[in-house]
């Protein structure tokens, strides 16, 4: 799908329509889940993570990436396919020192690296939306000997669902900000199916967090995957 009528882009034209893109501070924790405070934060990534090149796959405003160049000193960049939520992290967090932000296919942004990075990321992002043989592998090929990644998606068992359990994409739904709903294909795999995957492309798991909000329901909301290349 053409990301002028992707989800993605209908959520970003309405966060813009609602929220004006201007300054803002850094965000003082790192987030994995759409609850705010549910979790570890940035600690998972490494525990010094100065001058450390990090890269954001799926940045949307650029929240985490803000807080990895302003409170850890890292060299933070974060990607996404829709140019308007470039334009928002820009507007948000342009003036930090450390961050930077590109449009593009999370894919082809990895392809097209001249360098490695020491962690690469996904919040509710790239993984889990693209097809994880090509997205893992290249992931793999662009860490850094013992680099980190790290990965929060919808939990597979979230209001009763089950895991897939084969290696094809199953419907999903994006909640807009105006609260209608827009279709999406995702991959969701429980955490032995990702770690399967993984292994194929030289990473290994190190944890792998069921994350509940006990204010919602009794089902875990978001699954975090933490592996590091062998």
């Amino acid at each position: 799908m053409l990301a002028q009528v992707s989800p993605w882009h209908a959520h970003a034209a309405q966060r813009l329509a609602t929220i004006p893109a201007h300054a803002l501070t850094a965000p003082a924790r790192m987030e994995w889940s759409t609850h705010p405070g549910l979790g570890p934060g940035a600690e998972i990534l490494g525990p010094d993570l100065r001058h450390r090149h990090i890269l954001e796959l799926g940045c949307g405003p650029g929240h985490n990436i803000a807080h990895l160049a302003q409170h850890h000193h890292a060299h933070a960049t974060g990607v996404d396919l829709v140019g308007l939520q470039i334009r928002r992290a820009r507007s948000h967090y342009g003036h930090i020192d450390g961050v930077t932000f590109a449009a593009g296919h999370a894919l082809h942004h990895l392809q097209a690296a001249g360098r490695t990075f020491d962690v690469i990321y996904s919040v509710f992002g790239a993984v889990g939306l693209v097809a994880p043989e090509l997205l893992l592998a290249e992931i793999s090929h662009r860490l850094a000997p013992g680099g980190v990644l790290a990965f929060s998606v919808p939990h597979p068992a979230r209001a009763g669902r089950h895991p897939s359990t084969d290696d094809r994409p199953r419907e999903d739904y994006v909640t807009m900000p105006d609260h209608t709903r827009m279709p999406v294909a995702r991959w969701e795999f429980d955490a032995h199916h990702w770690g399967a995957h993984l292994t194929r492309t030289g990473l290994s798991v190190t944890a792998a967090l069921d994350l509940r909000d006990p204010h919602c329901d009794p089902w875990p909301t978001t699954l975090l995957i933490i592996a590091r290349k062998r």
